[in-house]
């Protein structure tokens, strides 16, 4: 239900002061000359954040279409016609030839985006890599003369209690600055849509179409890219969550060296927080770190001798209490490079080196894709290994064949993406290439046995 909006009307006292001569203004040195004014910070900061607006197409859905039954009855009507998808956010320049940094909600699968400047100045452009798990995408201007950006910060210095401003483009009414400070830090499983891992908190007014903008400190520099709020109204209620700078130079960095998908090294483990009844049992005095529960043999913390029942308190020097959290320590040192654990094991500290690599492809997922003779066309099926686990989010100990797409017939007989096939007719499979032939073999009975979510499930169909 709607609420009426009450408008208070404070009355200003205006005190009169002998007159002086007007002060140069300039860019705050203190937090004492920020009582003065912020007008020479946002003239500094404020070109260097732009609105931008994306467009896609995409395709008029039937409510029936992912129906396995119903949907082959509407597939005779007329497809709905194409329509475009418009959204508006906000980026931030991060160098004079044009790299900019957004949110991924904000340019996603778009087949148009223009960047508009604060000097109303409007250019084209294009993205150079994008990650929905982080919510983040990096663009590039197109033929953009040198511009204003900003500098990156490094966040892991941020602490609570700093004064920010947060840039951007709110309810598409214009560019928009609003005060606030930092009002937590290593926030995890607290930002909405698809943005998983860790954030800075602010109680800097944040709305939709401020997605994409700029979280900025006394001096200027860029501390995170603004991506959500928690809210209950659809309305800032001082409760907002940025993308650290640290991950974003890591997208940067990736993004210049050619990759169109953000990499991210691979722990191959499973791990819980410690809390107060973990913590007693442990012989923690204080609740803190991650327990490991299970670990794959080709995990790099396994390598480095790591091993289950250990608990994880820090990564390179940072406390971590969360998976999201250590999970993002990783992906701001990058693949290729090696950090330092900490871990605790009974009693003990230890410090272990642990190389940073992606998810192995080992062995070989040899996908195949079943045609059109085929008893299940369309079904496509590969070969379980590291790298498919972390990409379906698979439990760490699956083998075997997972589903990558049913097809249209497959629906129809119940599997899903993400389903593990153990067997045909009970006759075990070990390799994509045997899909079709027990199939075939198996008419015109057939029962899959797959496992779902951990739990097994037989599907009986006849072909």
């Amino acid at each position: 239900m709607l609420r009426p909006f009450i408008t208070v009307l404070i009355p200003l006292v205006l005190v009169l002061a002998p007159a002086a001569a007007p002060a140069q203004e300039r860019v705050p040195q203190d937090a004492s000359e920020i009582t003065l004014t912020f007008a020479p910070l946002v003239r500094e900061a404020a070109p260097a954040v732009v609105n931008i607006y994306a467009s896609r197409v995409v395709e008029a859905r039937s409510p029936f279409q992912d129906d396995p039954i119903f949907r082959d009855f509407f597939r005779s009507f007329a497809p709905g016609r194409p329509r475009v998808q418009n959204s508006l956010g906000s980026g931030v320049i991060l160098s004079p030839d044009g790299i900019v940094v957004s949110n991924f909600h904000v340019v996603g699968q778009a087949t148009d985006i223009r960047v508009v400047l604060n000097d109303r100045r409007e250019y084209s452009a294009r993205v150079l890599l994008g990650d929905e798990e982080a919510d983040l995408a990096i663009l590039k201007i197109e033929g953009a003369p040198d511009l204003p950006h900003l500098e990156l910060r490094d966040s892991d210095d941020v602490a609570v209690g700093e004064l920010v401003l947060a840039i951007g483009n709110p309810f598409g009414v214009g560019q928009t600055v609003s005060s606030g400070i930092v009002s937590g830090l290593a926030r995890s499983g607290t930002a909405t849509g698809n943005a998983r891992g860790y954030f800075i908190q602010t109680d800097a007014p944040i709305n939709p179409g401020n997605s994409g903008g700029a979280l900025i400190d006394v001096s200027g520099r860029l501390i995170g890219v603004n991506t959500s709020i928690l809210t209950r109204s659809g309305g800032s209620n001082g409760i907002g969550f940025a993308i650290p700078a640290a991950l974003v130079r890591q997208f940067v960095a990736q993004a210049e060296a050619g990759r169109e998908s953000f990499q991210r090294p691979w722990a191959g483990l499973t791990g819980q927080p410690v809390d107060s009844d973990l913590s007693e049992s442990l012989g923690q005095t204080v609740p803190e770190g991650i327990l490991i529960s299970d670990m794959h043999p080709a995990s790099p913390f396994a390598a480095a001798g790591v091993e289950v029942g250990d608990v994880i308190v820090a990564v390179d020097g940072r406390a971590v209490n969360t998976p999201p959290e250590m999970i993002y320590r990783l992906s701001v040192r990058g693949i290729g490079a090696t950090s330092a654990i900490e871990i605790r094991r009974r009693g003990q500290t230890l410090t272990l080196e642990v190389a940073l690599g992606p998810a192995p492809e080992d062995p070989p997922r040899d996908a195949v894709s079943l045609d059109e003779r085929a008893v299940l066309p369309g079904l496509t099926v590969a070969r379980v290994n590291p790298a498919v686990i972390a990409e379906r989010d698979l439990p760490l100990g699956t083998e075997g064949l997972v589903v990558l797409d049913p097809g249209r017939w497959g629906a129809r007989a119940g599997l899903r993406a993400g389903d593990v096939i153990r067997a045909v007719n009970g006759r075990a499979l070990d390799h994509p290439r045997q899909v079709a032939p027990a199939l075939a073999a198996a008419l015109p009975r057939i029962a899959i046995e797959v496992e779902r979510g951990g739990r097994p499930v037989l599907l009986r169909f006849r072909a």
